[in-house]
């Protein structure tokens, strides 16, 4: 349980280091918005619930894609192919600069303590 506790910390220290960054915060909201969006779609165009949507919106993005949900409407369909095209770069290079920040921390805290 304390690993877990200690990926979340380091994933907030992260965010906070990349939050001093203006393109950080740009893309940070960028997939805010494409998650957001992607879950207003399905929720209102599949009449999925609000989890379900967001969900698929996520497992989606994250290319993991489990199967259990589907759009069934042609336009939910050429949306999702919208949302996978824009979404997955934006995400990944969000994924990637937390990474960097996360990385950046843990090297300053180690350099910090054998000071």
């Amino acid at each position: 349980m304390i690993g877990v506790w200690a990926v979340f910390v380091r994933f907030y220290r992260a965010i906070r280091i990349g939050f001093g960054e203006p393109s950080f915060r740009g893309l940070l909201y960028l997939v805010s918005l494409i998650v957001g969006s992607g879950t207003l779609f399905y929720r209102f165009v599949e009449d999925w619930g609000w989890v379900d949507s967001f969900y698929f919106t996520v497992i989606t993005l994250t290319t993991v894609g489990y199967g259990d949900l589907a759009p069934t409407r042609s336009a939910s369909k050429l949306f999702t192919v919208a949302l996978v095209l824009l979404g997955i770069g934006l995400l990944v290079a969000l994924i990637e600069r937390i990474a960097r920040y996360a990385v950046q921390d843990h090297e300053g805290r180690r350099g910090d303590a054998s000071a």
